[in-house]
């Protein structure tokens, strides 16, 4: 049965009148069910009838804690004058019960509500949150601390609470860990260390995976380009701000500053990456490529055949191994995808640079274990195939 039917199936044994406690109780579970659904008009009806059932003498912990829930539906709603009233109510109420973790996320959900509206305000209540809370809590009202700091321009400040907000995070948070990089990443690149926000934002979207956390990756990815063309590396901002731009659906404002940046540095081509890798030892260019890959392997099949001619068109072992081992890490339908768009790419090309990747390709590919090498001539082999390319 759905939560949500049976919990009103439950609401109905409880008449208000008689069993005013098991009434509010459910009502407010169903608050919070129903918020979680998204029909926040409907949790805010249940919530409040909640928080008036429960007597704030008798049970003042009950009670805030449906203030508490309310004023997070009311703040979804866009109530936010309601929903400051909750808070700052539920606040009080688990101040005197001596709650602290209950009293901390209170002062944290004020903060989120006058954020907006008064930052120093909102940066007391975070700080006051932060002061309460432990664990992950704590993290992420350090994050929202720093952030807001941020906002107000209060740069050191903001820097050293963000660089607490990631130290807490890291513990287990992925989520949060990489949200304070981020925010970190920002307050330092506003101080002018563009060099330590480029560690920053790395680090923030690598905590973001691309195929799990694809909108958060991308901010990361739009933000290291702007920490990158900061820093005058012009093939590393454009390499970032065209991953930024690779993912399904960018959020907008993320798509806007990355394709800014394109429009400020030149648009990105695919021998960007080759020059990067000309920049970087060996040991580093896993990761660099790996990334490019998943990019250009959810690119449209025309911008997949200009990447790969990048890779044919400058080949060497040292490339084709790296290319290789990005291909090896990724889904199987994806090295096909992208082993397909080269050979397509390869179709055009003179004899001899055919005869060149071919060999680096091969050289390269016994580099690795048997079963991968294995795999790879058998995939090369039936693509070529079908294409009617000489492969072997």
């Amino acid at each position: 049965m759905e939560p949500i039917l049976e919990l009103e199936q439950r609401l109905a044994r409880y008449d208000p009148a008689r069993y005013p406690v098991q009434h509010a109780t459910t009502r407010f579970h169903l608050g919070v069910v129903l918020a979680d659904a998204g029909r926040v008009a409907e949790a805010i009806e249940s919530l409040a009838s909640a928080a008036e059932l429960f007597d704030p003498d008798a049970l003042p912990v009950e009670h805030a804690k449906a203030l508490n829930a309310l004023g997070a539906a009311q703040r979804l709603a866009g109530e936010l004058e309601q929903a400051e009233a909750s808070f700052e109510r539920a606040a009080e109420l688990f101040e005197r019960s001596s709650l602290e973790q209950e009293h901390g996320a209170a002062f944290f959900n004020l903060g989120l509500v006058r954020r907006e509206r008064d930052p120093a305000a909102a940066a007391e209540c975070f700080r006051r949150a932060a002061a309460l809370l432990t664990g992950g809590p704590e993290a992420a009202a350090a994050r929202e601390l720093g952030a807001t700091l941020l906002a107000l321009g209060e740069l050191d400040e903001a820097m050293r609470t963000l660089e607490r907000a990631v130290e807490l995070a890291e513990r287990g948070d992925a989520t949060g860990y990489g949200g304070a990089l981020n925010a970190l990443g920002l307050a330092r690149l506003a101080a002018g260390a563009a060099e330590e926000a480029i560690g920053s934002f790395r680090q923030a979207a690598g905590a973001h995976p691309r195929a799990v956390r694809p909108a958060e990756f991308a901010m990361a990815k739009a933000n290291l380009s702007l920490a990158y063309e900061q820093h005058g590396d012009a093939p590393r901002a454009r390499l970032s701000a065209r991953q930024a731009l690779g993912v399904a659906d960018p959020p907008a404002p993320v798509a806007a500053q990355a394709a800014a940046v394109l429009a400020r540095i030149g648009e990105a081509t695919a021998h960007d990456l080759l020059r990067v890798l000309e920049q970087e030892a060996q040991a580093s260019w896993e990761g660099i490529v790996r990334e490019e890959l998943a990019r250009s392997a959810e690119a449209p099949p025309d911008v997949r055949r200009v990447d790969a001619a990048a890779w044919i068109d400058d080949s060497s072992v040292e490339r084709a191994e790296a290319w290789l081992g990005g291909l090896l890490e990724l889904p199987p339908e994806r090295i096909e995808l992208l082993i397909r768009s080269a050979l397509e790419a390869l179709g055009s090309r003179e004899t001899a640079v055919k005869e060149h990747f071919r060999a680096d390709v091969s050289r390269a590919a016994g580099r690795f274990h048997v079963p991968q090498l294995l795999r790879l001539e058998e995939i090369f082999r039936r693509i070529a195939a079908e294409l009617e390319e000489p492969w072997s």
